[in-house]
C-alpha cells in the first residue's frame, strides 16, 4: 500500500518548454548548448556556484548580452502552473506523505515564485512535508545518494513510496533505490491521473 509520494516539479506541476530557453539563448548569440554549458548548469543546480557566476559564465558565449537578458532567457522555459493541479495536490495531501524533489536552481525558483505570486507558492509548498531543491541540498537526480538522502531523512519505506518524474534517467535512479515509479509523459499524462496510476500498484 503506497503511503508516500515523491514528486518532481518541472513538467509535473509547472509546464516546461526547454526549447524556449534554447531559442532565447540563441537570440543572444549562444550558438549551441555544449558540454561546458551543461557542466555549468549542473554546478549551478547543485549550488556550487551562485547566480551571478552562472549568468556571467553564460555571458561569455553570447554576443555581449547583458545579465538581465540572459537571466530572462534562462527563465523562458517556465510556463503555466494550472490551478487545478494545486487543488489536486491539496486534495491528496491529507491522504499521503508528500515530498518535492527537483533538480533546479535559485533563478528558476525565484522566477516561479514571482510568476505565480507568494500566496500560490506558499499554498503549493505547504502541501509537502518537505521540499528538496537540488541547489539547496547539493545533490541532484539521478545520483542514487539523492534518493537515499530523502528516504533516510524521513525513514521512508521504498516499497510503499511512489516516485513521479518526467525524465527516464531519474526514474531509473529511483528504481535502483527500490522506489515504485511513475514515468509521467507530459505529452499525454497529467499529475491529476495519479490516483488511477496508484490503483495499478494495488491490483
Amino acid at each position: 500500500m503506497i503511503d508516500t509520494i515523491i514528486f518532481d516539479f518541472g513538467n509535473v506541476f509547472i509546464d516546461i518548454d526547454y526549447n524556449a530557453t534554447q531559442t532565447a539563448l540563441k537570440s543572444l548569440g549562444v550558438k549551441e548548448w555544449n558540454s561546458e554549458l551543461d557542466a555549468l548548469n549542473k554546478e549551478y543546480e547543485m549550488g556550487k556556484i551562485d547566480e551571478l557566476q552562472f549568468i556571467e559564465s553564460i555571458q561569455k558565449y553570447t554576443d555581449g548580452a547583458d545579465l538581465i537578458s540572459i537571466r530572462s532567457a534562462w527563465n523562458a522555459l517556465l510556463l503555466d502552473f494550472p490551478l487545478y493541479r494545486l487543488e489536486f495536490l491539496q486534495m491528496i495531501s491529507s491522504k499521503y506523505r508528500l515530498f518535492l524533489l527537483s533538480n533546479t536552481d535559485s533563478t528558476h525558483i525565484d522566477k516561479f515564485e514571482h510568476k505565480v505570486g507568494q500566496s500560490f507558492a506558499r499554498d503549493f509548498y505547504s502541501c509537502f512535508e518537505k521540499v528538496y531543491f537540488s541547489f539547496e541540498i547539493g545533490k541532484r537526480k539521478p545520483d542514487e545518494n539523492t534518493y537515499k538522502y530523502v528516504i533516510n531523512s524521513h525513514n521512508l519505506t521504498p516499497k510503499k513510496t511512489l516516485f513521479v518524474d518526467d525524465r527516464l534517467e531519474n526514474i531509473e535512479g529511483a528504481k535502483k533505490n527500490g522506489l515504485l515509479t511513475w514515468h509521467l509523459n507530459p505529452e499525454v499524462d497529467d499529475v491529476t491521473n495519479l490516483l488511477e496510476i496508484i490503483k495499478t500498484f494495488h491490483d
